[in-house]
């Protein structure tokens, strides 16, 4: 016969993964308010040098909360978010066939911190129906062990889970990455048979909030896409 749950289990349990949790949710937040100061830093870094060559280009960083920031490059926007929770993995995700995993599974929990890239003029004209794009994926966990899932350099500089730790330096190469490969994708027109019809109510609203939907060619696919990273 099985023993039943008792309070003591219940206490257990909590002390191992509700505190862990906790633990993880706050040690994510500090390095997010890193990425903060990193992100600031670049772009008025960069403000300094492309005035000297082009000042009509837009450099921005803008703080929207706690948890979201935006940086501005040209007609691009980076959206950094973290989120509240803290993740485990699928069994099948290569997190688990790591040595380091697999002596403490604790260790597999972690803070995600994502990147979308969106087109600027999506926000400026408030056009709801733009589409944006994961770029990348940090995780980092309760000892600030971290990787990052993203296309080409993103996933290849920043893949080794059980040796590197975060740091200033490495937010500030993954942030740098992150506008590199937003740039290296220009804006494609939309199928010229998705256009071919539109309503008058189309048009008030184009006119009002320029709402037909627009989106960067960004396509994510993290096994199948082996491209290199130029």
């Amino acid at each position: 016969m099985s023993e039943k749950p008792s309070k003591q289990q219940i206490i257990d349990v909590l002390k191992e993964k509700a505190c862990l949790k906790q633990s993880v949710f706050r040690k994510t937040i500090d390095v997010f308010n890193e990425f903060k100061v990193e992100a600031e830093k670049l772009v008025e870094e960069l403000k300094v040098e492309m005035c000297e060559i082009d000042d009509n280009v837009l450099l921005e960083y803008q703080l929207k909360g706690d948890f979201e920031f935006h940086i501005k490059f040209g007609g691009d926007i980076l959206v950094f978010f973290m989120h509240t929770n803290v993740f485990d993995f699928p069994k099948n995700h290569n997190v688990w066939q790591s040595s380091y995993v697999k002596e403490d599974e604790l260790r597999a929990y972690c803070g995600m911190i994502t990147v979308y890239n969106f087109l600027a003029d999506s926000f400026k004209y408030n056009r709801v129906n733009d589409i944006g794009y994961l770029v990348a994926r940090c995780f980092v966990n309760n000892e600030l062990h971290y990787f990052v899932e993203g296309k080409k350099r993103l996933g290849i500089l920043f893949n080794d889970f059980i040796n590197e730790t975060i740091d200033n330096q490495k937010i500030r190469s993954l942030i740098e990455s992150t506008i590199l490969y937003s740039l290296d994708f220009d804006l494609l027109t939309p199928p010229y048979s998705s256009m071919n019809e539109v309503s008058v109510m189309d048009i008030i609203e184009v006119t009002n909030a320029m709402k037909i939907k627009t989106g960067k060619r960004l396509g994510f696919k993290f096994q199948s896409d082996s491209d290199n990273f130029e």
